[in-house]
């Protein structure tokens, strides 16, 4: 069949831009139940958060990793409202790895705002983090919220740039207990778990052209060059691919620092970790920043017959086990 008349995009050009920095989004929930029954309210916080809390210019990036369909459902409606501007829907889900070299490779900034759904993310987050990048020298990654041992994890060469003569550092315990006591309880650890995973280690704090930071960096949220991660990623997967679903990705943090990136966190808290339900203290600050929010009710310890059966091992293991199976079924 010939071709009719000519395609009326020839010889045009294109008035678009790209912004800077691409904030993207990992998205993933398979089902609203068990682990992912509030995973849904807490990416939509995650997302809330950065569009109300981002004063600089940015494009929004979604990469969905095989969610349920309430979750399509509620990404395609910020897509359609313009909210987002470029989104992924994969079938299924590619892992982790396989995910952020996707998103690295499609972001069209020069700088990634990478972040996983569950990060409330407060007021001047990202003019922080872009100081940290544009001040200090071979940046590979900024982070918001400081994991105190972090500071010995992926972090020589930080470390090593602390150390100079003409550098100004402070080395102690530094960090407000409020920090501590938020990743403790947003992470499922224990105290004793947590003390155990940060014996003898100090906090540092270092200062570049007035620009305070902490030696600590992770990767469930960061600020990254876009060419520094694409160039660790390619070089992880040198045939495009993993077959893990998750993992490698202090891998990826211990390969940053091998190449001698310097890898920090902002002075002030300007991410919060939320876990995998909305608390009180979230609800709080959400509702502060004019989100809407509303905090998980649930009993800290069960109570009557129930609560007396849970405690005896002999029931509790059988159950558990059978939780397992099936979480393990719903994943396939």
């Amino acid at each position: 069949m010939p071709r009719i008349g000519m395609n009326p995009s020839r010889r045009k050009s294109l008035n678009y831009q790209p912004a800077r920095t691409t904030v993207a989004v990992l998205t993933y929930a398979p089902y609203k139940a068990g682990y992912f029954e509030h995973r849904l309210e807490i990416t939509r916080l995650t997302i809330e958060s950065i569009l109300h809390n981002t004063h600089e210019p940015f494009d929004l990036l979604i990469f969905d990793n095989g969610s349920c369909e309430e979750m399509v459902t509620y990404l395609q409606s910020l897509y359609e409202e313009g909210s987002i501007d470029y989104l992924f829907l994969s079938k299924r889900n590619i892992g982790k790895i396989n995910a952020l070299r996707f998103i690295f490779d499609a972001a069209p900034g020069e700088i990634v705002a990478f972040t996983d759904d569950d990060n409330l993310h407060l007021p001047g987050w990202l003019k922080a983090h872009l100081e940290i990048i544009d001040g200090f020298p071979k940046v590979g990654a900024v982070t918001g919220f400081y994991v105190r041992q972090r500071v010995v994890l992926g972090s020589e060469s930080t470390l090593a740039f602390a150390g100079r003569h003409d550098i100004e550092a402070q080395r102690g315990y530094l960090i407000p207990r409020e920090w501590e006591e938020e990743y403790v309880n947003n992470t499922g650890r224990t105290w004793e778990r947590y003390a155990e995973e940060v014996a003898g280690i100090e906090d540092v704090l270092i200062k570049v052209n007035g620009i305070e930071a902490w030696v600590s960096a992770h990767h469930f949220q960061m600020v990254c060059p876009r060419k520094v991660v694409q160039e660790i990623l390619h070089e992880m997967l040198p045939n495009g691919w993993s077959d893990q679903l998750m993992g490698r990705m202090v891998e990826m943090d211990d390969r940053m620092d091998a190449k001698g990136y310097l890898r920090l966190c902002t002075r002030e808290k300007y991410i919060r970790m939320m876990g995998n339900a909305i608390s009180p203290k979230v609800e709080a600050v959400a509702q502060g920043m004019g989100l809407e929010a509303q905090a998980v009710k649930y009993n800290q310890q069960q109570s009557g017959l129930m609560g007396w059966l849970m405690q005896r091992k002999l029931v509790r293991y059988p159950i558990q086990r059978i939780v397992n199976i099936l979480y393990k079924w719903l994943n396939l």
